[in-house]
């Protein structure tokens, strides 16, 4: 007999394990199916934020930054080392380690939240008196009836057309997060998010890096200034970045791959490495989940249709995070799940994606939230910048990372924040701030007269919006 329950949600990554906890709060009978499974076989839920995504990327490069730190900038603060070596398969283990913490903490969390956890595949059967009848694949088969269905499978990386991954020299974020040894030459496609990120470990651990990037622009979607200044910083580090470039053609040999390109110039070019990491975006996952058999509508490029509310085109069926339209990322996904959670019980649920923020962890951090010039030029919006430097933040000066700056974007006639920028250390922290003040739709005065604690790279916040009026104080 099939087991009931008020809503069920099929993934248990950022958005899916969020929601399922939200309903179980507010008093619902609730499952959440996930089918990942760890190197030992046992379930890791996370999707892939934990596993092969946010988490361990971020445990990676806080190793490959210690360790460049070790061996180029310790001296300056009168540490001398010798000898400091690499035991990859420890710093690999480390990543493994605060992976598995996460995938515990999150079964802690269904456990404590009284949420019922399916380890398996789920999809859709049919429509039935009481809901949506929803099968779950795994060790052993269970059959589930939801009065809600909440659909949370996330994405995977999209391959090169005619190249698949095999995770050996073909790479997606999954395999370029456990090469077994540092290449000595790196290929990466795509200089995104993943690209940048993953391209920075390597290059920190010894490998020579090069990006190829379709777009003509370098960063396009962030500020302009921004990505002028992270151009400069990654490309002194050691990172060689080509924009405007066609790939031709990319053959793998034996223990290499070749990349046949047209530079911007369009001159034909050739790349060999030992590794190539593919990271030219992610498709939507809706592979197996039985959305064909109910009818569940999609868009053209695959993503599940659904409205403001994240309502799909079936009676109680919801989608949220990378499986449908808006940016991919963790929180936008978490912040979806709170919101249908809270719907399916009757409240209002609200998600601001006017105020999502974006972040870039390379070395500097990049990160923004709302508009950025470009985008207010084209819409002809009247507005005032203030930037600051942290070459003028002493706190920056004490840590030796004054690389970047802080930029307010701001209304020309009512000061409302419209945009913060940043470039620079603990970017990911600070661009908070800029995000509560646009949440409550601040001023730029509101940053300039909150007082913040010296010395903290926050005054860099406080300078910029000082500077929106010209009337910074220690610049």
């Amino acid at each position: 007999m099939a087991k009931q329950f008020d809503v069920v949600v099929i993934g248990a990554g950022p958005g899916g394990y969020i929601a399922a906890i939200r309903a179980a709060q507010l008093g619902m009978t609730v499952a959440c199916i996930d089918a990942w499974t760890s190197p030992d076989g046992k379930p890791a839920p996370g999707g892939t934020c934990t596993n092969v995504g946010c988490i361990p990327s971020k445990a990676l490069l806080q190793s490959s930054e210690h360790y460049e730190q070790a061996n180029h900038h310790f001296a300056e603060h009168g540490i001398e080392i010798k000898g400091v070596g690499l035991k990859l398969d420890t710093l690999i283990g480390r990543k493994d380690t605060v992976v598995k913490q996460n995938n515990d903490g999150i079964l802690y969390l269904f456990k404590k939240n009284k949420v019922t956890f399916f380890h398996g595949k789920g999809s859709f059967v049919a429509h039935v008196d009481g809901g949506w009848n929803i099968k779950v694949e795994g060790k052993s088969e269970e059959d589930l009836v939801a009065k809600h269905v909440v659909i949370a499978t996330g994405s995977t990386p999209r391959e090169l057309p005619g190249l698949p991954f095999d995770e050996t020299q073909v790479l997606s974020n999954d395999g370029a997060l456990r090469i077994p040894a540092v290449p000595k030459k790196l290929g990466v496609i795509g200089a995104g998010v993943i690209g940048l990120e993953l391209g920075s470990v390597w290059r920190r651990l010894g490998a020579e890096v090069t990006v190829l990037e379709a777009m003509p622009d370098f960063l396009a979607v962030a500020d302009q200034q921004v990505a002028k200044e992270a151009h400069k910083a990654l490309t002194k580090q050691g990172l060689a970045i080509h924009t405007g470039v066609k790939i031709a053609e990319v053959k793998t040999g034996a223990k290499s791959v070749t990349i046949q390109y047209a530079d911007a110039a369009g001159a034909e070019q050739k790349l060999v490495v030992d590794k190539l990491i593919v990271s030219i975006g992610r498709v939507p996952n809706v592979e197996g989940l039985g959305a064909d058999v109910v009818g569940l509508k999609r868009d053209e490029r695959g993503f599940i249709v659904v409205d403001d509310d994240c309502k799909t085109s079936l009676p109680n069926v919801w989608a949220v995070g990378d499986v449908v339209r808006g940016p991919m990322l963790a929180h936008k996904a978490e912040e979806e799940g709170v919101a249908v959670a809270e719907r399916i019980a009757g409240q209002h649920g609200h998600v601001n994606f006017g105020t999502i923020p974006s972040v870039i962890y390379t070395s500097p951090e990049i990160a923004w939230v709302g508009k950025n010039e470009q985008q207010l030029k084209t819409e002809g919006r009247e507005y005032k910048a203030g930037s600051f430097p942290f070459m003028a933040n002493g706190r920056a000066r004490a840590l030796g990372d004054t690389t970047g700056f802080v930029k307010v974007l701001a209304d020309a006639k009512t000061d409302e924040v419209l945009g913060v920028h940043i470039i620079g250390p603990m970017a990911s922290e600070l661009i908070a701030e800029a995000v509560t003040i646009m949440e409550f739709r601040g001023a730029a005065e509101d940053i300039a007269r909150i007082c913040h604690a010296h010395p903290t790279l926050s005054e860099a916040m406080k300078e910029a919006a000082l500077a929106v009026d010209k009337r910074t104080l220690n610049f």
